[in-house]
């Protein structure tokens, strides 16, 4: 099946108005599954790009505390894979925002990944990013994916290889997500100084946009990161606004983040 084109299309209107592409994450299901699709168009409103669906899951080890903590709240209220394929649906009914499908490894697996795919396409989504699918043992999955016509997006970290990243960039379709820096998500006051470098790595082995994350959480950072990258990456510090927020304020204080993060509050 064919790639959808709207995560390159995206880019791509973000490179010629002189912009960097603003990719935002929601955990589904947080503070209900039913309020997700409001938030991801609020979002769009606000002038995202991207939107990263994730997946809830019991043990993610790559998040921080503010997205774990809405991880517990959407299992809790009763979040399934199939919930969020529901709402990637509903999404996109209302939407051409691209889409990405944001998860750990177990709950794809235990859907049926080859099944998750097919579904996953069909309600409209781009992309499939999974945190910890080492890159290394990533040959069949990418098969599924890209049998199915979605994008792969892979990470890469300051402590990846030149193997490692020749990998990325050889089964990478979309973006590549650059990691800001070692350990979890979660907001920062800085931007980690070595991404510059990992960035500079990749451009040598792939012509893909790249999307910096992990710790990106207000304007400066977006500026500066769009130095060297394309996209900026922005989970908890959303994530934060939907916990924070009373709920008749959500779809509002989201607008307003997204706006703050592009430079047009």
């Amino acid at each position: 099946m064919e790639p959808s084109e709207r995560i390159r299309e995206r880019f791509a209107a973000a490179r010629a108005a002189g912009r960097t592409a603003l990719i935002t994450y929601l955990t589904v299901g947080d503070p209900r599954p039913e309020r997700t699709p409001a938030l991801a168009l609020a979002l769009e409103r606000g002038g995202a790009d991207i939107l990263e669906l994730g997946v809830p899951f019991s043990d993610p080890i790559a998040d921080g505390p503010v997205i774990q903590e809405a991880s517990d709240r959407a299992l809790k209220a009763g979040t399934t894979v199939e919930r969020v394929l529901e709402s990637a649906a509903e999404i996109r009914r209302r939407s051409e925002m691209a889409i990405v499908l944001f998860s750990y490894i177990n709950p794809l697996m235990r859907y049926g990944f080859d099944r998750l795919c097919r579904d996953a396409r069909a309600a409209g989504v781009d992309g499939v990013l999974i945190t910890d699918l080492s890159v290394e043992e990533a040959e069949e999955p990418v098969e599924a994916m890209q049998r199915h016509g979605l994008d792969r997006i892979f990470l890469a970290a300051p402590t990846s290889t030149d193997r490692r990243l020749e990998l990325v960039a050889r089964y990478s379709s979309g973006f590549v997500y650059v990691v800001s820096r070692t350990g979890v998500t979660g907001t920062r006051e800085s931007v980690s100084g070595g991404v510059e470098e990992l960035a500079r790595r990749l451009r040598a082995r792939t012509a893909l946009p790249l999307a910096v994350g992990f710790g990106i959480s207000k304007r400066a950072h977006v500026e500066e990161v769009g130095r060297y990258a394309d996209g900026a990456v922005v989970g908890s510090a959303v994530m934060r606004v939907v916990h924070e927020s009373a709920d008749a304020e959500l779809e509002t204080r989201l607008e307003r983040l997204c706006r703050e993060l592009n430079g047009t509050a």
